[in-house]
């Protein structure tokens, strides 16, 4: 007879997280995220091609503490995506498929994105936001 008190696979809260899980993870929730940011993106351009009181309205709503926190989110999302899918692609050629190897190039992609990330903004910041 079956044991029903356990999970009949094994589930996130059974592994210890390690960075090779946490990327892994990371990579698909900024692809949805990027997906969703495409359809601001796109409120944006027709707000644009609307004229100046939908831009102004829209750009009203991306100045707010809660528009700079998803357009913040949203370049994070980005820059670990790339970075991250370039990661993928030098593996696929066959490189780093030791574990140190794959360990340290899942970490250069999480700090390299939070650094990429902050680098944007402080050119955008510098710009006076017209980066």
């Amino acid at each position: 007879m079956a044991n029903h008190q356990r999970p009949l696979s094994p589930h996130l809260q059974v592994y210890r997280w390690q960075i090779q899980m946490v990327t892994s993870i990371l990579h698909r929730a900024t692809g949805m995220i990027l997906a969703v940011g495409a359809l601001l993106i796109a409120w944006a351009l027709l707000a644009l091609a609307a004229g100046p009181e939908q831009w102004a309205r829209f750009a009203d709503i991306a100045r707010s503490p809660l528009g700079f926190l998803v357009l913040f989110g949203w370049t994070w999302a980005f820059a670990y995506h790339l970075i991250n899918g370039v990661r993928h692609l030098i593996q696929d050629a066959g490189h780093s498929f030791d574990i140190p190897g794959f360990i340290r190039n899942s970490w250069i992609s999480v700090i390299g994105s939070l650094v990429l990330t902050a680098l944007v903004w402080i050119v955008a910041m510098m710009q006076g936001g017209a980066a």
